[in-house]
Order: C-alpha cells, then sequence, then structure tokens
C-alpha cells in the first residue's frame, strides 16, 4: 500500500499538478529538520528551476555537490540553471565532469555540445553530436543540433541531411520541415525549399521532381496533384 503522506510521495503529487511554489515550501521544511536531507535538496532546486529561480537553485545544487561531489543529479540541475544564465563555461566545465565517470552519457555530450554552439566554437560542438550519434545513432537532439553545427559552418547539404534524418525519426517536430527549408532556400534550390517546407522527405523530393518534368508542370502543381490523388484515395 502507497503511504501518501510519504516525502517522496507528496513531492511527486505536488510536481506532477505542477505546484512548484509548494514543493517549494514543503521542502524547505523539510530542510529545517533537516538541513541535510537529500530529498529536500534535490527537490527544493527542481522547484527553483521551474520557478525560473536559477540563482537559488544553483544553491541548492552546491550544497548537494558539498555532500556528494560527483551526484549527477544536482549536476544536471545546476548545468540547467547555467544554461538559463548563460553561464557556458561553467556548462562545459560539470559536462566534462559527469563525462568523467560516465563517458556515454549522451545528455551531458549533448548539453555541452550546445554550450559550444553558443559559445560559436561549432567544430568542438560537432564532436560532442557525434559521440552522441555512435552511442545512440537515433538520438533527436544530436541529429538536430548536428545540423544546426553544420549550417553555421556553411555546410548546407550535409546540414540538410541530418535534419531529414531527424525528420525520418519523428515527423512531428514542426521545426525540421522549416530548417530544411531555409537551408535549400540558401542553396538557390527553390523547388526541394517548397517540398521540404511541406513535409517531403529527402528519399521522396526526387520522384515528385522526376513526376512533373514528365508532365510537364511545375513542382508546385505536381505536388497538388499528388496530394489531390491522395486524398480522393
Amino acid at each position: 500500500m502507497v503511504d501518501l503522506l510519504d516525502p517522496s510521495n507528496v513531492i511527486t503529487r505536488m510536481f506532477e499538478a505542477e505546484k512548484y511554489d509548494e514543493m517549494y515550501e514543503y521542502c524547505k521544511k523539510l530542510l529545517e529538520k533537516t538541513p541535510d536531507d537529500m530529498l529536500g535538496l534535490q527537490n527544493v532546486s527542481l522547484s527553483l528551476l521551474y520557478l525560473k529561480k536559477y540563482e537559488e537553485a544553483i544553491i541548492y545544487c552546491d550544497k548537494v555537490l558539498q555532500i556528494k561531489d560527483s551526484d549527477t543529479y544536482a549536476l544536471k540541475n545546476k548545468i540547467f540553471a547555467l544554461e538559463n544564465l548563460k553561464q557556458y563555461e561553467d556548462v562545459l566545465r560539470l559536462c566534462q565532469k559527469i563525462l568523467s565517470t560516465d563517458s556515454q552519457d549522451i545528455w551531458a555530450l549533448n548539453s555541452m555540445g550546445l554550450s559550444l554552439n553558443e559559445l560559436n566554437r561549432h567544430d568542438e560542438a560537432l564532436k560532442c553530436y557525434n559521440t552522441s550519434l555512435l552511442i545512440d545513432p537515433s538520438d533527436i537532439t544530436a541529429l538536430m543540433n548536428k545540423a544546426i553545427s553544420l549550417s553555421h559552418l556553411g555546410e548546407y547539404l550535409d546540414a540538410i541531411d541530418y535534419y531529414d534524418q531527424a525528420q525520418t525519426i519523428d515527423s512531428e517536430l514542426k521545426e525540421l520541415p522549416v530548417a530544411k527549408s531555409r537551408l535549400f532556400e540558401k542553396l538557390g534550390m527553390t523547388d526541394d525549399a517548397f517540398l521540404a517546407a511541406q513535409g517531403v522527405l529527402n528519399k521522396d523530393m526526387k520522384k515528385i521532381k522526376d513526376a512533373a518534368k514528365e508532365n510537364k508542370c511545375s513542382v508546385f502543381h505536381q505536388f497538388c496533384d499528388d496530394e489531390f490523388q491522395t486524398s480522393k484515395k
């Protein structure tokens, strides 16, 4: 039987109900009784993150790290706070600390890459995303951010390919067709830009363009006709 008054259960209910102010006050009361209570320390920092009180959240993360300097949960909470404070060099240091104990922590690799992007160190960011993709080739975050890094470096076709890979995995991400379309526009590939904006995958673009050529019509008209025929079926 679940103990509804158990602190971990109380905190979980508050978190799931998005009652972050109440969660903060509850955790503070736990810490008044036991200042080094790890449950209280971890979750007071979590509540502060959701309340967007990042500097205060870091204070409680540091209290956890004084007790256990390799606590991954506290390190990741602190990284999230530092990212929001745009303190990217500090983020890199903490990501390296996580990776020193677990070199395959994809979350840390991607966070490190994002901070390197913010610091305009895109070549270094690519190394992080490449490592993530060696561990998990379908990691959406790494695929999308590798595309962003490549785009910053002017490697638009490669960037498009990685956006397309991400879109193949998750077609619901609305920003992917837009990002692909913009890069095709930069390359002067207007037909591809149009098709990308409609959510067409790279592998399907050639068929539409070939059909338009055969039917002696524009890619726009061919796409509309294909959509009409599909809807009729």
